[in-house]
């Protein structure tokens, strides 16, 4: 429980990575301040940051002119070490994005036009270098080789940013829900004695909640998006590589892949199937008819705005929920994974997946606004867990101005 009457020069709303290492970068510039975060559950790794692939992206997939592709080369580079110099587990054992037909081969081109333009290592190679690197990967001709991309566990990575915040004298108060409000011109927490001068809202899912209440990002609804993944022993299906198709060029979404665990099994999915709850994480379990007026919102958007992103997401994903698509999807990567047994499930995970209204187009870019004596990270979906390091960083110094 919070103690009374505490004041602090940073409040932060949600301990997830992102949130946890904006605290860290504050107290490492300036190691004298009292930075606190708030979380309404027990621990760190709840939600999107312990339920997320583990996966450390290259940051070839996105636009140069995103944020993304400004952060994600970086973020890799310093999580890697991070982990390392806390001995977590990591498998360095880098990524093939293969090709299963003509018009695949040619965007591998726009993915290797991105990777040099992105500062990124990696590089098209012929069919016949793919055996070498990944026996049992199939492409039609070409493969991208992505050398850097890493796979960790990222209950482990939360719970060691965590300690690493209170190490450097910070505080966290799980438990604890928070409420931003607007009185005499300042930015206040409504239900806790805790007061600060500046409050920063990384809160994930809930994060566009709690803006809307001040004003901030109604141009904006949240539509959530379950991931399902399903897990096999690899002694069944002994994947060196991670194992990517060649994403859509549009829809913000990778495509089922193959990913070897640091558990020693080989994970395959996820599905991205939008769901009536930001919690809606199994079965009817979650849904929230709160959330459900804003989700339709955003799914009229995208249906009014003759966006054809929702369409394809529903015919391409939903068959996904059961084993027998996932696994016939699968198997035009990897066809030695085609009926194999004993699969289980994993924990699903949600995606806190912004649409713009206005548009009526899913945002796939990082959303940051301010507001008075408040920041507001509205969108962080993928990559943001490999950009978390440098993008609160980032925002540290967006405040600092």
């Amino acid at each position: 429980m919070a103690a009374r009457n505490e004041d602090f020069d940073f409040i932060i709303i949600g301990s997830g990575i992102i949130g946890l290492w904006i605290g860290i970068a504050f107290l490492e510039s300036q190691p004298s301040i009292r930075v606190a975060i708030l979380d309404k559950e027990g621990n760190s790794y709840s939600h999107s940051s312990g339920r997320n692939s583990g996966v450390l992206h290259a940051g070839f997939y996105y636009s140069p002119d995103s944020l993304k592709a400004k952060l994600c080369v970086d973020g890799n580079r310093e999580l890697r070490s991070f982990i390392k110099r806390k001995q977590l587990p990591l498998l360095e054992v880098g990524k093939v994005v293969i090709s299963r037909n003509e018009e695949e081969d040619r965007y591998l081109d726009t993915l290797q036009s991105r990777a040099s333009a992105n500062g990124v290592d990696a590089e098209i190679r012929k069919n016949s270098e793919l055996h070498s690197l990944e026996p049992l990967a199939r492409t039609f001709d070409r493969f991208l080789w992505s050398p850097t991309t890493s796979v960790t566990n990222p209950i482990e990575v939360t719970n060691a940013l965590a300690k690493e915040f209170t190490s450097a004298g910070g505080k966290i108060f799980y438990g604890t829900r928070a409420k931003l409000v607007e009185r005499a011109g300042e930015i206040h927490l409504s239900n806790s004695p805790l007061k600060a001068h500046y409050y920063i809202n990384s809160a994930g899912i809930e994060a566009n909640r709690i803006a809307v209440n001040l004003g901030v990002g109604r141009e904006y609804a949240l539509v959530p998006f379950k991931g399902l993944y399903r897990t096999i022993d690899r002694k069944k299906l002994p994947l060196e590589k991670l194992v990517y198709p060649v994403p859509h060029p549009i829809n913000p979404f990778l495509g089922v892949h193959f990913t070897p665990t640091t558990d020693n099994r080989i994970k395959i999915g996820p599905t991205a199937i939008p769901v009536f709850g930001r919690y809606n994480y199994s079965g009817l379990r979650g849904i929230n008819f709160k959330d459900m007026k804003e989700i339709q919102n955003g799914l009229y958007s995208l249906i009014s705005n003759d966006s054809h992103d929702l369409s394809e997401i529903i015919q391409n994903e939903f068959p996904k929920y059961f084993m027998t698509a996932l696994a016939k999807e699968g198997s035009t990567l990897v066809p030695a994974s085609k009926g194999l047994k004993g699969w289980h499930k994993k924990p699903s995970g949600i995606r806190a997946q912004l649409v713009d209204l206005r548009s009526g187009k899913l945002v796939q870019d990082f959303v940051v606004q301010k507001y008075l004596n408040s920041i507001h990270i509205l969108n962080a979906v993928s990559p943001g867990w490999t950009c978390a390091l440098p993008f609160g960083r980032l925002v540290m110094k967006e405040i600092s101005k």
